[in-house]
């Protein structure tokens, strides 16, 4: 934050903007090993706690962005999902990196628990997520990415008018590295 007086005396507040770099969760972060929900079954993909240091380094924002069916499916809770996000902030501030903020949707269309039986602004391909963080972060939209491995990931990100980028495989840190805002001008 900062403080501009203008010639009246008169003074406002402002944040900075900042970049944001959005990770899809499953398939990005960690593996995809269907409805990953449980400590004990999480696999970082290689790199993936890496490319959060690097997004942090960079002064970025960080943010998750999951869908998350299977609490409309009945395979898990919400408090799992929140139990697992927090076991992964841990596991990252081990080596001094953070998440800003974790956004999940589970709801489902075709839920069989029929509190989250509804087609939600927040389940991605729609972008509510994503809209959501940028309502509550001063997030520079113009030089924020987001990082998923299915094409709903990149319609997300298009709809809120983030750069999308696939991830398929290797290293997530040598993959993101030349996409952050400080590199993109070096590299193309």
């Amino acid at each position: 934050m900062f403080t501009i007086v203008n010639n009246h005396g008169v003074s406002a507040m402002y944040e900075m903007k900042r970049p944001a770099v959005f990770f899809d969760r499953d398939g990005v972060l960690n593996e995809d090993n269907g409805y990953v929900f449980e400590i004990s079954k999480l696999r970082w993909i290689n790199g993936a706690r890496q490319a959060v240091k690097a997004a942090n380094d960079a002064e970025c924002f960080v943010f998750v962005i999951t869908n998350q069916s299977g609490v409309a499916r009945g395979l898990y809770k919400e408090s799992d999902i929140e139990a697992l996000h927090k076991w992964m902030t841990d596991d990252l501030a081990a080596i001094g990196a953070h998440i800003d903020a974790f956004e999940y949707c589970p709801y489902h269309p075709e839920a069989i628990i029929e509190q989250y039986r509804q087609a939600s602004r927040r389940r991605k391909p729609a972008p509510g997520m994503i809209n959501d963080l940028l309502e509550r972060f001063p997030v520079d939209v113009s030089r924020s990415i987001l990082v998923g491995d299915k094409p709903t990931d990149l319609e997300a990100a298009q709809a809120a008018g983030v750069q999308g980028y696939l991830y398929s495989s290797g290293d997530l840190a040598q993959f993101l590295k030349p996409l952050l805002p400080q590199n993109k001008n070096k590299t193309g």
